[in-house]
């Protein structure tokens, strides 16, 4: 049946909560938006006013079309050439989503979008819908055709194995950014002790090319392999001028609610780095360099007053 204009605004009043799910959900802007673009073709084909609830109803198609791509996403990343990250999206972009808790803030951060990688579907989207959106478990039942135990038991365990792996304590945003500031003072200096006593012990590095841009498959691990790889990832040189079209131009921003390093060629984002940072020093980096996750952020940096770069590398 043909969608009526309340019915197609009905939709695009639910679509920034349907694609801030969507994404993450799936950890891919590209992906969230042809799953609610989908979304709102079954909608289209159904009769909406036999529809109750048009909110649970769409919520319902869109998550389980995302457990459908999640399914099929494993059998493509285990080809997938190198270490796969989350598409990172810039502070103001709206399918960040909703921002207003801290659960929130932390449901979309890049570390807890890469954690979530290792659960299961059905333990992602439990772990979506409560933390983020703050579903009651008798709707996320059944939006997954669960009982309501189940949901539960879900939701701890996927909540445990988040906790896991994160970040031992928080630091607030000034001081990130100080911390970052420091982090690139030192990495253009040519000197790996000042690196090293910004870092933990057990610091990582890593990062995603797809095949597209070089980026080493394996993390880096602990403080002094992590500082010595910085040094040198900052060193100028004609290859990675070539590699990038030209000379990158570094800000500090915020990515995914978190302090970040962009690196933008002639308005053209070419690198997000995703900086996890506790009270004792920078745990993580987390680099997104494949051209093909870097299109959304370019556009939304395009639309940004960003201020002058700190300095410019490579």
């Amino acid at each position: 049946m043909a969608l009526t204009m309340d019915d197609v605004d009905r939709f695009e009043a639910a679509r920034p909560r349907l694609e801030a799910i969507a994404y993450r959900l799936l950890g891919s802007a590209s992906e969230a938006e042809d799953a609610v673009q989908e979304t709102f073709l079954r909608w289209q084909g159904t009769d909406a006013e036999r529809i109750e609830v048009p909110e649970a109803w769409l919520t319902k198609v869109l998550t389980n079309l995302c457990l459908n791509q999640l399914t099929s996403a494993r059998a493509r990343r285990e080809t997938y050439v190198g270490q796969w990250l989350p598409e990172p999206l810039l502070s103001g972009d709206p399918m960040l989503g909703p921002a207003d808790t801290a659960e929130q803030r932390e449901s979309v951060s890049y570390a807890v979008l890469t954690l979530l990688e290792r659960l299961t579907p059905n333990e992602r989207a439990v772990y979506v819908l409560k933390e983020a959106f703050d579903y009651p478990h008798r709707e996320i039942a059944e939006i997954l055709d669960l009982s309501e135990a189940a949901s539960q038991q879900i939701f701890h365990r996927a909540k445990k194995h988040v906790a896991a792996g994160k970040a031992r304590t928080e630091i607030d945003e000034a001081a990130a950014r100080r911390i970052v500031e420091e982090f690139l003072a030192a990495a253009t200096s040519g000197r790996t002790e000042p690196l090293v006593k910004l870092l933990t012990a057990d610091a990582i590095a890593v990062g995603d090319g797809g095949g597209k841009v070089p980026a080493r498959a394996r993390a880096f691990e602990g403080a002094l392999a992590v500082a010595k790889f910085m040094r040198g990832l900052f060193k100028p040189t004609p290859a990675k001028r070539a590699i990038i079209g030209g000379s990158a131009a570094i800000h500090v921003t915020t990515a995914n609610g978190g302090p970040a390093i962009l690196a933008v060629v002639d308005g053209r984002v070419v690198g997000v780095t995703c900086l996890e940072i506790d009270a004792d020093g920078i745990v993580a980096f987390r680099s997104q360099v494949n051209p093909d996750k870097l299109e959304r952020a370019t556009e939304v940096w395009a639309a940004t007053d960003h201020g002058e770069p700190l300095f410019h590398a490579f």
